[in-house]
């Protein structure tokens, strides 16, 4: 029995070991397969295809922003873990590039995937596609449904093609708000608003039923310059009228995206579309026009991607001792760091820091595309700003979609500002809202008695708000409002008078804003750049594009991703705790409310 005894816990001590030994040797060999895979994507160099005789493919799928922003934290934010971020610019060059480009006989391009920062953003890539078409390039358009947004694009090519059971809808632009007075009024919750500015509209669903009038006319003041835009380079890239798209958005709309045969029929019988073509018919379109392509296992004609034409396009980097630093806030201003959506005050001042410390720097243009957010952020960029001016580095501020709010106070440090046309700015003004549960806490049966050392020591959102914490609530947004006042006109060489004038929360298109004097001129970045290079006399100099600064293990990851196309899959528990973050955020929000320099109604959505 003793030796039986001994002999089992022999083989269970030997299948131990062994488990661990076979464990060891699996994890070994795991994690030696992985450092080899990443060690072959980084020494590799990526496949360059040839581009000779290729139509070359233009379909981006993500969004197209100012900046690129890679998430460090990409595992607990699912929103945008796997969302692919196209940057203007680059987008613009491949375009440029392709325009010039003898050995690409044509452009083929669908932005049914892509979305945008903004409708300025919009407009300008569809700007570029029609130099793309007028440069003589044949530019084809194919889609199984096209939007407000991806027919702007579409509308520039030289020939465009829907399939037969597609839709095309051309929506516009606007919305409905959900007001929510009586909701408040229902839940027994009393909203109070101490927001400054007649125009100052960020807070009005909560407290009113309907749109106000002021909000009414500025909304209108935005909207109908953006779309008559759109329109009219809709209607040009199709040789139609402008009433044509204004008739079509207003009488077929397509919601489901898919079936739309009476939008389809409407469109062409008026030029917005030149017909239809299933994928079958349309692929050998293609190969009747450009040749079948040989190498292909399959009948197709010959094609290159728009990342693989990158690889084709010679990227001329200069060096110069005199340098022009560009900083993007792009996002709402929060404290923190930059991450999608959000321009995080921590990481732009570093990155503001690091540029006026840099000997050669000679300007810093703040690309600016936000409509603000926290009052200690814009300040903590402000004062950045303000640094770098004591070094004698000028500072050019480019207005891209939006730069409203908060955008205008990190702004009001420039020199100089731009704006694009159809930049929204403005709204001067501070945003403050409280809401009390009294009622609700009266209504359960809950009473608070205690003792405090100073008057309002135990005052909380389940209380009242009396008249002399009402006097103080309302100094707080006063005392703000009249800052950014001070600030602006400083900036602006106007009296404060003069500012509030044309502040109170109202917002201004990019056009108007340069004639009552917000901004200096009506130009891009590229605009912004040549200026700062003639302000500092400069014959020669580089651009530096300032970005989030990765670790090395970051961008072995980003690397990982570009070339091996590797898509970060997020598990669905971590897109539900994603969800409850943003529920908790909501929550938080409503604990400790806070004044703010945003203009949230000011985003203008495309489809």
């Amino acid at each position: 029995m003793k030796f039986i005894k001994s002999f089992f816990s022999w083989i269970g001590l030997f299948l131990e070991k062994a488990r661990f030994f076979i464990l060891n040797l699996g994890t070994a060999f795991i994690l030696i397969l992985f450092i080899l895979i990443i060690i072959n994507v980084l020494i590799s160099k990526p496949e360059v295809k040839d581009s000779i005789g290729s139509v070359l493919i233009i379909d981006p799928k993500g969004s197209v922003v100012d900046q690129e922003v890679f998430n460090k934290y990409f595992l607990f934010n699912a929103r945008d873990a796997s969302a692919e971020q196209i940057q203007t610019r680059d987008l613009i060059q491949l375009i440029r590039s392709a325009a010039a480009d003898d050995d690409i006989p044509a452009v083929l391009i669908d932005f049914s995937s892509t979305s945008f920062a903004g409708p300025t953003t919009a407009i300008n890539i569809a700007k570029e596609l029609k130099a793309l078409r007028e440069s003589g390039k044949r530019v084809i358009a194919f889609n199984d449904h096209l939007s407000t947004a991806s027919y702007l694009m579409a509308s520039q090519a030289s020939e465009l093609w829907v399939h037969p059971v597609g839709s095309v809808s051309v929506r516009g632009l606007g919305g409905l708000n959900a007001y929510q007075r009586e909701l408040y009024k229902n839940l027994k919750v009393n909203f109070h608003n101490y927001s400054q500015g007649e125009f100052k509209s960020a807070l009005e669903p909560n407290t009113r039923s309907n749109m106000s009038e002021n909000e009414r006319n500025q909304r209108q003041a935005l909207l109908n310059p953006i779309w008559n835009e759109m329109k009219s380079l809709m209607a040009d890239g199709r040789s139609i009228e402008a009433s044509v798209i204004q008739s079509f958005a207003d009488n077929f709309v397509g919601f489901i995206g898919e079936a739309a045969l009476g939008n389809i029929d409407y469109a062409k019988t008026n030029n917005i579309i030149d017909g239809t073509k299933s994928f079958p018919e349309f692929r050998q379109y293609m190969i009747d026009e450009f040749g079948l392509d040989e190498e292909a296992e399959i009948d197709t004609y010959k094609s290159i991607s728009y990342k693989d034409y990158e690889k084709h396009i010679n990227r001329k980097d200069i060096y110069s001792d005199n340098q022009i630093s560009v900083i993007t806030a792009e996002g709402a201003i929060m404290e923190g760091e930059v991450s999608r959506g959000v321009a995080g005050a921590n990481e732009l001042i570093r990155q503001i820091r690091s540029a006026y410390e840099e000997n050669n720097t000679k300007a810093i243009i703040l690309r600016v595309n936000s409509p603000g957010g926290s009052i200690i952020a814009s300040e903590m960029i402000r004062d950045e700003l303000l640094a770098a001016k004591k070094k004698d580095i000028n500072i050019i501020v480019s207005m891209g979609d939006y730069a409203a709010s908060g955008g205008v106070y990190i702004s009001t440090p420039a020199d100089y500002i731009f704006a694009e046309p159809t930049t929204i700015t403005g709204s001067i003004g501070v945003a403050f809202a409280i809401p009390t549960f009294e009622k609700v806490i009266d209504f359960i049966g809950v009473n608070f008695d205690g003792v405090v050392t100073s008057k309002h020591g135990g005052w909380n959102l389940a209380q009242a708000i009396d008249d002399d914490l009402d006097k103080i609530f309302v100094s707080w947004g006063a005392d703000a409002y009249r800052r950014f006042i001070h600030f602006v006109s400083e900036s602006r060489s106007q009296s404060p008078k003069d500012i509030e004038k044309i502040a109170n929360g109202r917002v201004w298109i990019g056009t108007n804003a340069n004639a009552i004097g917000l901004v200096d001129e009506i130009g891009g970045i590229e605009e912004a750049i040549k200026y700062a290079a003639n302000m500092n006399a400069l014959k020669d100099y580089q651009v530096k594009y300032y970005g989030d600064e990765l670790t090395y293990g970051e961008k072995i990851i980003k690397k990982l991703q570009k070339n091996s196309e590797i898509s970060q899959r997020v598990p669905s528990v971590l897109s539900a705790l994603d969800g409850l973050v943003g529920l908790l955020e909501t929550f938080i929000s409503i604990k400790e409310p806070k004044a703010l320099f945003t203009c949230m109604d000011c985003l203008v959505e495309l489809d």
